[in-house]
């Protein structure tokens, strides 16, 4: 099973110990990119992908497309308040 995390650049805090252990966390410097991304990751079958909340919020596919998609999960990382 591959698995991917996403994030935006700036966020310093948001999957620190998948990223030092050397997981796939990939880093997106524009959020409007988020669609574009997640198609790539399902492209390369990824069939686990977390994101941050702060990511997510720029995507139309997550509730759309992906919702129903037995192929791919897509898990939404709540944030540290």
């Amino acid at each position: 099973m591959k698995i991917s995390w996403v994030k935006y650049e700036k966020d310093l805090e948001s999957f620190k110990i998948p990223e030092r252990l050397g997981f796939d966390v990939f880093k997106l410097d524009n959020p409007e990119e988020t669609d574009n991304k997640l198609e790539e990751l399902i492209k390369h079958r990824y069939e686990m992908i977390f994101i941050t909340n702060e990511i997510a919020s720029f995507s139309e596919n997550i509730i759309k497309k992906y919702n129903r998609d037995d192929n791919v999960s897509i898990i939404i990382a709540r944030g540290k308040e």
